[in-house]
């Protein structure tokens, strides 16, 4: 065990000199991490009070009398990761990049500098993955702007740390955070304590120089950011990339934003050149829609955003006990409630057969809204007749289905029916808005909504 260092229980806090299988304080099976003792920190010392003695207990300030000084933020000039940390990149501020492996975190930030160093910006890509050889053979395809940025090779915390201080660059990118080490500890790189020491000693030194850093992170298998819990507790912003490999789509989310709303998304799509922004969506999935039974136009919010995407459902008679639930794109538990009400209040059961829904483009929908989207596909599917009108347009809708079978209220219903009208699909069916919003198809329940849209060919959304 390297000097300075010790093993503490995550469920207990119980500390030894030592790893083992078993917590000596609570009994507890692997749950000691190593980490980093309080005497060893960078400095020297115990941390010390801010007043400067130890003795002496600071004064709290009103915050009215706090100096908040105004801080430009930097622009990235890719108006969709603009748009989701907030306006641009915060100075000094710290943000966490998760996504799978091959998603494209790493052209993503390769952009972003290039883009900010064409700027006029002081900017360093640190990378732990690849050789400088390998960044340059990426930032090639990139354009020459990414050719400018420089670049260092170093796993060493310590390293990256006195380059920091060095160069002192407006935006750094570590990639990834899983690769580097620090010399004090043992745990091989990636671990829990190296990463939780990694993080927090680049936090200090670039909360401290004013630059702001992207660290880059992988995700686990079910989609969270890999790493510690206390990583995204130490960060400002959290942003997963996410989309499928083999579709050409790309999402990104903020799911922790300090300086801005969590609530944006951004689309991006994968090609030759690097990513390209999407800035109508809507546009790109309404125009793959069909017009075939299974499948209806979800109108989503994401964020600010209304947003139409298609969602398919197949329904195949099967002799497998249990029946397969395969859902991509929405909760899992989403469609076994949907399923189930279906079954109670108005819809066929479909206990004996497979079902598969899918939200196309590779878009992962998370809000309650597209529950009826996906009862209404479901029917399609079962029953196949499609949900088209006489002119071939898709069924448009939204609304939260609850376990009673109704119809409940979801945000903004104006900007959702205004996006679908806008690409000439209407009337709109959802929930019921409180007033009057043109081009809205209102439902109560899920049986009425069925009963107008699917029980014989749509000429006319019927309100209940």
């Amino acid at each position: 065990m390297a000097s300075g260092s010790q093993f503490v229980c995550q469920e207990c806090g119980h500390s030894a000199l030592a790893w083992t299988g078993r917590c000596p304080g609570c009994g507890e099976w692997n749950t000691l991490v190593e980490a980093r003792g309080p005497s060893t920190r960078a400095g020297g010392g115990r941390a010390r009070s801010a007043s400067g003695g130890a003795g002496l207990a600071p004064k709290p300030v009103p915050l009215r009398e706090v100096q908040a000084p105004k801080t430009e933020r930097l622009l990235t000039r890719i108006a969709e990761l603009d748009r989701v940390l907030g306006g641009g990149v915060v100075p000094g501020s710290v943000v966490l990049l998760g996504g799978s492996p091959g998603i494209g975190k790493s052209t993503l930030t390769g952009m972003a500098l290039g883009n900010l160093a064409a700027g006029g910006a002081k900017v360093l890509y640190v990378s732990g993955e690849e050789s400088a050889a390998q960044v340059r053979l990426r930032a090639e395809r990139l354009g020459d702007a990414s050719l400018s940025v420089p670049v260092l090779a170093e796993t060493s915390v310590e390293a990256v740390r006195a380059a920091l201080e060095a160069e002192r660059p407006a935006v750094c990118v570590i990639d990834s955070v899983q690769t580097l080490h620090s010399e004090g500890m043992t745990g091989a790189p990636g671990s829990v304590g190296q990463v939780r020491e990694a993080a927090g000693a680049i936090t200090e030194v670039g909360k401290r120089i004013g630059t702001a850093v992207i660290l880059v992170g992988h995700v686990t298998k079910d989609g969270s950011v890999a790493g510690p819990r206390v990583l995204e507790h130490l960060v400002d912003c959290v942003l997963l990339f996410e989309g499928e490999r083999e579709r050409s789509f790309r999402t990104i989310r903020a799911l922790k934003n300090r300086f801005g709303a969590t609530s944006e998304v951004g689309v991006f799509e994968m090609r030759s050149g690097g990513l390209v922004e999407v800035a109508d969506p809507s546009a790109r999935f309404v125009g793959e829609a069909s017009d075939a039974p299974g499948s209806c136009v979800l109108c989503a919010m994401e964020g600010t955003r209304p947003l139409l995407v298609e969602v398919q459902a197949l329904v195949a008679p099967t002799e497998i006990v249990p029946p397969r639930r395969v859902a991509t794109g929405i909760d899992r538990n989403r469609l076994a409630m949907v399923l189930a009400v279906l079954a109670r209040h108005g819809g066929p059961s479909l206990a004996s057969a497979d079902v598969f829904v899918n939200v196309a483009g590779g878009v992962r929908v998370d809000e309650p809204g597209a529950d009826l989207a996906v009862a209404l596909a479901l029917v399609s599917a079962h029953r196949g007749r499609a949900l088209a009108d006489a002119e071939g347009r898709p069924l448009a809708c939204f609304g939260e289905v609850g376990l009673t079978g109704e119809l409940r209220f979801v945000s903004h219903p104006e900007r959702r029916v205004a996006e679908a009208l806008k690409f000439g699909l209407g009337p709109v069916v959802g929930p019921e808005a409180g007033e009057a919003v043109q081009g809205l198809a209102a439902h109560r329940t899920v049986r009425s909504a069925l009963r107008a849209t699917t029980a014989a060919p749509r000429t006319a959304a019927r309100a209940a």
